[in-house]
């Protein structure tokens, strides 16, 4: 049994990292609300856009929308929603399982908010200098101590947030150029059962953070006049975290083996390709689309040192690059009022082999309106409204490999969000 407790902890909770439990918005834990503007339209046609700056978050060669000092503040709430009904779970079977019940949650993901800040200043006719915080990865949720996937994982959090510093230049009328370097922070939060219920369970949590640093760089075009292209890359962002693993009595009395100690992980956060059309239909309606293209195969795998005699700890994630794409339309309804809309398709980058209680991921469907109201040529707020449909997906561990020491768990997942977003968006 403490051998069995030991390894469950090691090879379960660490997988928290790249949970999707949570991130009910887009697809893995990524965050793609970074703007109302974009988030009315399903981001169609974001990194092409000629609206504001917030779409310097795909696309830094857009900081060249500012022609004045320009202050850009946006916030998401996301209300993401995830039942789950357990159709059986056991704890280990390295000495012997134990059915753990079919106790199910329907209340295991959070609500969150998603805040973004731009701050664009000309430099000249031409350059335009630009600073931006945005969050973009992140997931809360928790599955608490009582349901019968406990083994697999209870508590989750992912945090990371991205200042970065931009300088966009626009080369002649039909050419702007951009990139920026960015300062990343990031916390994890991983917790999970640990121990059987012949020998007694308790609780165990990670807690790790690390600053880390990546880049991104663009282009945009409009080789005529009311066609614009646009294309931005964000880059890989390698973490290496460091913290402390710790357990409760109840733990360390079932096995004098759990110890608290310090932990360290290698985890690469994935890049981000944005490529973009936006055409004007008439002089108030235009039509965007949008790829967006995540390199969710840098996260293959993670090994996780227990600083320790406990050794290390490896668990496949098998994530796959995927695209996402979608197409809207923006209408100037009038002088003050602008409305947009749009749809999207957004693929999970987990495969079925794969699919956890930690990674309950699936396909998802984007629907959203918003709108832009201009107070006066100094301020204007915008609004979006977006209703996430998740494709129905079950998890299905057979208690065998990684998952030896976690049990077995057979669950299906049903899950859906809603996105509010707010912005106001002041020129000086």
């Amino acid at each position: 049994m403490t051998t069995s407790s030991k390894f469950l902890f090691r090879a379960s909770v660490v997988a928290a990292s790249v949970a999707a439990a949570s991130s009910a918005y887009s697809a893995g834990f990524a965050l793609n609300d970074h703007s109302a503007t974009a988030s009315g339209k399903a981001l169609a046609g974001v990194a092409a856009s000629n609206e504001d700056i917030s779409a310097s978050f795909w696309n830094p060669a857009l900081f060249v929308n500012a022609k004045e000092t320009t202050v850009y503040v946006s916030g998401a709430y996301v209300m993401p929603s995830m039942d789950v009904t357990v159709n059986s779970a056991t704890d280990t079977s390295l000495a012997g399982s134990s059915s753990l019940g079919t106790d199910s949650t329907d209340d295991s993901v959070d609500n969150t908010l998603v805040p973004s800040f731009y701050f664009a200043k000309p430099l000249s006719d031409k350059t335009v200098a630009g600073i931006s915080l945005n969050v973009p990865f992140g997931l809360s949720g928790d599955y608490g101590t009582d349901w019968a996937g406990r083994f697999h994982a209870t508590e989750t959090g992912i945090q990371d947030i991205a200042l970065s510093f931009a300088l966009a230049h626009r080369v002649n009328e039909w050419t702007s150029i951009g990139a920026s370097v960015q300062l990343h922070k990031a916390e994890v939060v991983l917790e999970s059962q640990v121990g059987s219920v012949a020998g007694g369970e308790g609780n165990g949590r990670i807690e790790a953070d690390d600053i880390a640093y990546g880049y991104s760089f663009g282009v945009a075009f409009e080789p005529r006049k009311g066609t614009r292209v646009g294309l931005g890359y964000r880059s890989e962002v390698d973490f290496d975290f460091k913290g402390n693993v710790e357990y409760d009595a109840a733990a360390e009395a079932a096995s004098a083996t759990l110890v608290d100690t310090t932990v360290s992980d290698s985890i690469t956060f994935p890049s981000l390709l944005t490529v973009s059309v936006e055409q004007d239909l008439t002089s108030k309606l235009v039509l965007g689309l949008t790829a967006i293209k995540t390199g969710w195969g840098s996260m293959d795998g993670i090994n996780i040192d227990f600083d320790s005699t406990q050794s290390n700890s490896v668990l496949t994630f098998g994530f796959k690059d995927q695209w996402m794409y979608s197409a809207g339309l923006t209408y100037t309804y009038s002088d003050k009022l602008t409305l947009r809309t749009g749809v999207a398709m957004d693929n999970s980058p987990v495969t079925d082999e794969y699919r956890s209680a930690r990674t309950p991921d699936g396909d998802r469907k984007w629907i959203s309106i918003g709108g832009t109201y201009d107070f006066n040529d100094m301020t204007s707020a915008t609004f979006a409204f977006t209703h996430v449909m998740i494709e129905d997906v079950s998890v299905n561990r057979d208690g065998t490999g990684e998952d030896l020491a976690r049990g077995k768990l057979n669950a299906d997942y049903e899950s859906s969000a809603n996105v509010v977003s707010v912005a106001m968006n002041m020129a000086f």
